[in-house]
């Protein structure tokens, strides 16, 4: 136990960085909004994206690299491709990521500043934390974040269920479940439920970094265990944020906004309202880690994994100037954003959401043909690579939705 705790990390920052918008706020309406049935959607998106997600821990563990090389050695082109993605979404995540942390900073703390004034300071708070204490620190900070978020959340959700009537929950609540607009949320919802692929890539790179600090390469089991602590406690948590909007707001009869801060406050509200005044501090706290821990985890991700696409090789046992370069020029331009086209920012959102959803087909392909390689040290077994497949199929149809939706929407 004392060998499988030493290897636990990059699991709690795969979580933290899954834990965000699509647990706070598209699973809690999806629970307020449309009743029980949307929770089989939840069940199945985690569940196709399983194995892709996993690929990136097994290939770091039995190999030593990160998933970048491992396209390398499909070929440059690999390479190119995500890299381009990469590009054209961090500085928008970054800064969707750090604007919604910031308005529920400011509703926790209440201290009068603007969004962008708090933007800055959770930016600079960020980089702070990974400049000074580099992997060591994040990696025992989001242990401490998700096992806090995890605890909190659940007893959240149980002192709910005791104040919840059962019988005005709703197995379908909504008429519009099937049409354009209910389609689209459920395709949105099942898109960033619980992250994108392009995770893999960031878990396979903090599964390296793990490696430097402990100086000992983990085991395939120790490798599994890790993603799956992490990846089971985000999609637990997306069930409990699912269930507080079926307990508390599914029963009622109020529009819901559809901006996150502004849809979290109503949580934040319907909350004090039902359990009482003093549940208002507990739920806002959770609400504002929730965003805390992606805002963090995307401000360390990013820039490892443009570090890692500009280097020619992943055997480096100190951080590069790269990543402190990146560390700094990716929160500056998210800042810039936030800034100087707040008119245009929601296009720019729904270009990345959007370019993120349609990757994640292509980057599952990338990574089920890595570990099909003849070359590849690792061996999948029939009935697994079977499932693969079967996962990559749902994820084309996911792809193949969400541009039917577009064009006709």
């Amino acid at each position: 136990m004392k060998s499988l705790l030493k290897h636990v990390g990059p699991g709690f920052l795969l979580a933290g960085a899954a834990i965000g918008v699509s647990h706070l706020v598209q699973a809690t309406r999806a629970g307020a909004d449309y009743g029980v049935v949307l929770i089989f959607a939840i069940l199945i998106a985690c569940l196709t994206k399983y194995p892709f997600m996993e690929f990136g821990s097994r290939y770091a563990a039995a190999t030593g690299k990160n998933l970048i090389d491992g396209y390398r050695s499909l070929g440059q082109w690999y390479v190119i491709v995500f890299g381009l993605i990469t590009i054209s979404t961090m500085f928008i995540i970054q800064a969707a990521v750090t604007i919604v942390s910031a308005g529920l900073a400011e509703y926790l703390f209440g201290f009068g500043w603007s969004n962008f004034t708090w933007s800055l300071v959770l930016l600079i708070f960020c980089v702070l934390i990974l400049r000074i204490g580099k992997y060591k620190k994040l990696d025992l900070l989001m242990k401490i974040v998700i096992s806090l978020l995890t605890v909190s959340t659940l007893f959240s959700v149980i002192i709910a269920a005791f104040q919840t009537d059962f019988t005005a929950i709703s197995f379908n609540k909504s008429t519009e479940l099937w049409t354009l607009g209910g389609i689209g949320f459920i395709i949105a919802l099942m898109g960033w439920m619980p992250i994108p692929i392009d995770a893999s890539v960031w878990h396979s790179i903090w599964t390296q970094e793990k490696t430097k600090q402990s100086l000992q390469q983990p085991s395939s089991k120790h490798s599994y265990f890790d993603f799956n602590l992490g990846y089971l406690s985000a999609t637990l948590l997306g069930i409990l944020f699912f269930a507080m909007g079926l307990f508390l707001m599914n029963g009622s009869n109020i529009s819901f906004a559809s901006g996150s801060v502004a849809f979290s406050k109503q949580l934040i509200e319907m909350y004090t309202q039902t359990l009482g005044e003093w549940s208002r501090v507990l739920i806002a706290f959770i609400a504002f880690v929730t965003m805390f821990s992606t805002t963090l985890t995307v401000t360390d991700a990013f820039p490892r994994v443009m570090s890692k696409l500009l280097q020619n090789t992943s055997i480096s046992k100190k951080e590069t100037p790269t990543y402190h370069l990146f560390l700094i020029l990716i929160p500056a331009v998210a800042l810039g954003i936030l800034f100087f086209l707040k008119s245009s920012f929601t296009v720019l959102v729904d270009f990345a959401a959007g370019l993120s959803f349609l990757a994640s087909p292509i980057l599952g392909w990338f990574n089920l043909k890595l570990m099909t390689l003849k070359s590849n040290p690792i061996h999948l077994s029939p009935a697994y690579l079977v499932f693969s497949k079967i996962c990559l199929f749902f994820l084309i149809c996911f792809g193949l939705g969400y541009l039917v939706y577009e064009i006709i929407n």
